[in-house]
């Protein structure tokens, strides 16, 4: 079970890295499917991990990084397509 939670929490962190530096170097949109979907998994896995280990700090900011995430991604699949 430990090894598990150790790595959800290494690909819950490269996951908010990945996205932070792809949007970072505008490689993706902050308002893209993908930094949000990475943003809301990463954060989850995070969660799952910090939460083992009893890091309640880093539980909170990841469970804000869910509720921010989680909007987004609703607006996104609201947003009216274009047609073509």
């Amino acid at each position: 079970m430990k090894l598990l939670i150790d790595l959800l929490g290494w690909v819950g962190s490269v996951e908010v890295i990945l996205a932070y530096g792809l949007n970072s170097f505008q490689k993706i949109k902050s308002d893209s499917l993908l930094f949000q979907v990475l943003n809301l998994t990463g954060g989850i896995f995070l969660i799952v991990n910090t939460v083992y280990y009893g890091a309640y700090p880093s539980t909170f900011i990841n469970i804000v990084w869910v509720c921010i995430a989680l909007p987004a991604i609703i607006r996104i699949f609201r947003r009216p397509r274009p047609v073509a």
